[in-house]
């Protein structure tokens, strides 16, 4: 897949515009968050130096794009709210790393545009996908395999739940996303063309009270 994948009548203004209002709201819900940084140092593991990373859905840029740059790797960013792109600029500034306005299904390795963003080393896809409707996910797991070189690391993170695209409150918003058990993840991964090196899973509950606790599922992969 080579130019991206269709997302026809699915409008996700309303999910920028959620987060665009949360803002520094979700690292205050969110302070710990071991479990990605664990994720992350596990690409960080194997990435060879200098590497170019993608971190998909990064948010305000904590803590996956600062410890990726800390440890010397080239990232590009890429959301879909602009006041999470806002302060991740401040939370990791230029040149260490970019960061773009852009929506996952936009993404492919070649062409003109934001979209048009090349190939990676590694790919840190943290929750990021909890944003789509299950009907696309694999196609947006085989698009961001067509965006990593031979033998490329993938971090992907997940909520394990049997949801798709539902209504949710959160962080006094609402947002719309889906999840799968673990059984059926590890499948769906798979069959987008990935080999599932590790698996970790977290209880995780938020520090705030309109969010309930969660048990998160992290996937270290390779491209196969």
């Amino acid at each position: 897949m080579s130019e991206g994948y269709s997302a026809p009548g699915h409008d996700r203004t309303g999910q920028a515009e959620a987060f665009d209002a949360i803002g520094t709201a979700y690292d205050v819900a969110f302070p710990h968050k071991e479990g990605q940084l664990a994720a992350g140092a596990r690409l960080l593991a194997e990435l060879p130096a200098g590497s170019r990373v993608l971190d998909v859905g990064c948010g305000t840029g904590l803590p996956t794009a600062r410890q990726l740059t800390d440890a010397g790797h080239r990232v590009l960013g890429v959301d879909l709210s602009a006041g999470m792109l806002e302060l991740a600029r401040k939370n990791v500034p230029p040149p260490a790393a970019e960061f773009r306005q852009v929506d996952l299904a936009d993404l492919r390795p070649t062409g003109e545009g934001p979209g048009a963003v090349g190939q990676f080393d590694g790919i840190a896809c943290f929750f990021a996908l909890l944003m789509l409707p299950r009907k696309e996910i694999p196609s947006a797991l085989r698009l961001l395999r067509t965006l990593l070189r031979p033998g490329g690391l993938l971090g992907l993170s997940m909520v394990e739940a049997d949801l798709d695209d539902a209504a949710i409150p959160f962080l006094g918003n609402t947002i719309r996303v889906s999840g799968y058990l673990r059984d059926e993840l590890r499948q769906v991964v798979r069959d987008a063309g990935f080999d599932i090196a590790h698996e970790e899973s977290y209880s995780y509950a938020p520090a705030s009270s309109d969010v309930p606790p969660e048990h998160q599922l992290f996937l270290h992969c390779r491209r196969g």
